[in-house]
């Protein structure tokens, strides 16, 4: 018989839904609302940084970024949310998540202003200094995921703890929005204020010097939404969880938790005491337990980020090819921005945020599993349903069909194994090791982003080398990359079986951290039995 649950945590599973928990939601959320803004902006601003900085005289083409540039812009951020999800993961383990929350937060502020103010006297050196504080954010970034995800679950109960996870991990659609809104209006106001001639009319003015204010302003602007929700980060308490279970602080979890559920907890501060077993994250036991678990949250991760991260990077491209955005040199630079932000502004609002919030709605009812299996299966059916036919949707007549269909797969992306590889992470692993876990679990899905971002950039180019974009080898082809990002779908369904259902389970039973006391007692009951034989 395993021993009895803490009050204390009790208590969190079946607490009523209360402002708290909102407050919480919007705190974290915020967080992700900026994560998101930073890591797809520069997809709206890259173009601009080619013609700005790659301009050649007489070229028929605008300038654009040379591919190890183009890499790396695209690409820095993500190498550096990376490290900060291994990084933070651990560390939040180790000093406890309140600590390290505020440190995050303050990195992706001081770093989203200085990626705006890069400097340099050569457009090398520009790009150079914004790939330096680019990494720097994403670092910051990084140690939002496993922080955030972690904070919340334990703060939740266990009926709508999906939800409310789920509602966190949604702010990152309002961010994407939010990215393409601001784009539009930065982008359209210098427009109105600075017209130019399109590029085939006169190349050098079609991209008036005050276009460099415009990717700055849209760059830096993302220190806002983080700078206003410091103040609140550092109010909240520390989780119960994480004192009670790893600082074995009963007394002070208890204090907390009576103040943010308004109920007086009793203090059992000799249960936590005995509670003492542990077990590390490389060791045979954590194997035992949670080794294909592991598996499951990070294999799932990585293949999911591969496709979601090569189409929100590179939808501009895609759709530049198909036609739905004009050819370059038919715009001046900031028509160009103006229209990419419309493009990706509409994907994000038709089908990117609904996706997100149907996943809050139906995540306690039809369960993780199922959701995860269902997303994977429809993106690869989209994506397959794209890729086949790829020439008759670049028919002019054919565009809005491809557009939807696109939709589509952004669609179950999000109501899908996008919310749920960042929910089921966060649930399944024990406190002592469970940000650690979420962030090991997050890096697999930024090294799948990684993977995206550098192989997408290559892999689409044209077969024709003449129709390849300068500086670039050939590459597959749409058509192909397509049929590859489906065939990565197919095996993220697969890898989903190695995952466990959480629904309406506590996360002490998900993570059974009482497993050990359930063994010791059967063998102590052995032993009493064992002296009652007559010797």
């Amino acid at each position: 018989m395993a021993k009895d649950q803490l009050q204390v945590l009790n208590a969190l599973d079946v607490a009523k839904t209360q402002l708290y928990h909102f407050t919480a939601i919007v705190i974290a959320g915020m967080g992700f609302f900026t994560d998101a803004y930073d890591l797809f902006c520069i997809s709206l601003v890259t173009k601009l940084l080619g013609r700005i900085y790659y301009h050649h005289e007489n070229a028929p083409k605008p300038g654009i970024l040379p591919p190890p540039i183009a890499a790396a812009v695209n690409g820095v951020a993500f190498v550096g949310t990376l490290s900060g999800q291994l990084f933070f993961g651990w560390l939040g383990d180790k000093l406890g998540r309140k600590k390290v929350y505020g440190m995050t937060l303050m990195l992706m502020v001081i770093c989203s202003i200085a990626s705006g103010l890069s400097f340099g006297k050569t457009p090398n050196g520009v790009i150079a200094t914004l790939c330096f504080f680019r990494f720097w954010l994403g670092f910051g970034i990084g140690g939002d995921y496993p922080l955030s995800a972690t904070i919340m679950s334990e703060y939740a109960n266990k009926k709508t703890r999906g939800a409310f996870i789920a509602a966190v991990f949604a702010m990152q659609g309002f961010g994407i929005l939010a990215g393409g809104i601001v784009a539009l209006i930065v982008a359209g106001a210098f427009k109105n204020a600075y017209p130019s001639p399109i590029y085939s009319v006169n190349p050098k003015d079609s991209t008036p010097p005050e276009a460099d204010y415009v990717w700055r302003i849209i760059v830096m602007f993302g220190a806002i939404p983080a700078l206003l929700t410091y103040y609140w980060r550092m109010k909240m308490p520390e989780t119960a969880r994480y004192t009670a279970l790893v600082a074995k602080n009963a007394e002070k979890a208890a204090a907390d938790m009576s103040k943010v559920l308004n109920v007086e907890i009793e203090v059992e501060k000799d249960k936590v005491e005995e509670n003492r077993h542990s077990f590390g994250l490389f060791t045979k036991e954590f194997l035992r337990r949670h080794g294909l678990h592991l598996l499951g949250t990070t294999s799932t991760w990585f293949l999911l980020d591969i496709a979601f991260y090569s189409q929100n990077l590179f939808q501009k491209d895609i759709f530049s090819k198909i036609g739905w955005i004009p050819h370059p040199e038919t715009m001046n630079a900031l028509d160009e921005v103006f229209k990419i932000a419309r493009a990706q502004t509409l994907i994000a609002l038709c089908s990117t945020v609904p996706g997100y919030w149907f996943t809050v709605a139906f995540i306690d009812k039809m369960g993780r599993f199922a959701i995860q299996l269902m997303g994977f299966f429809f993106m690869t059916v989209f994506m397959f349903a794209l890729a086949i036919p790829y020439n008759h949707w670049t028919q002019k007549e054919n565009r809005i069909g491809f557009v939807i269909m696109y939709s589509l797969t952004f669609f179950f992306a999000n109501f899908g194994p996008n919310a749920t590889t960042f929910v089921v992470p966060a649930e399944i692993f024990p406190a002592r090791l469970r940000s650690t876990c979420h962030g090991i679990s997050a890096a697999a899905g930024k090294a799948g982003a990684i993977v995206g971002a550098f192989g997408f950039l290559y892999a689409a180019q044209s077969t024709d080398p003449l129709k390849v974009d300068a500086g670039y080898p050939t590459g597959i082809g749409v058509k192909n990359a397509l049929i590859v990002l489906g065939c990565v779908n197919l095996l993220g369904m697969l890898f989903t079986f190695l995952v466990p259902e959480s629904k309406g389970k506590s996360l002490e039973e998900m993570s059974k951290e009482n497993e050990r006391e359930e063994e010791n007692y059967e063998t102590e009951s052995k032993a009493d039995n064992a002296q009652t034989i007559p010797v």
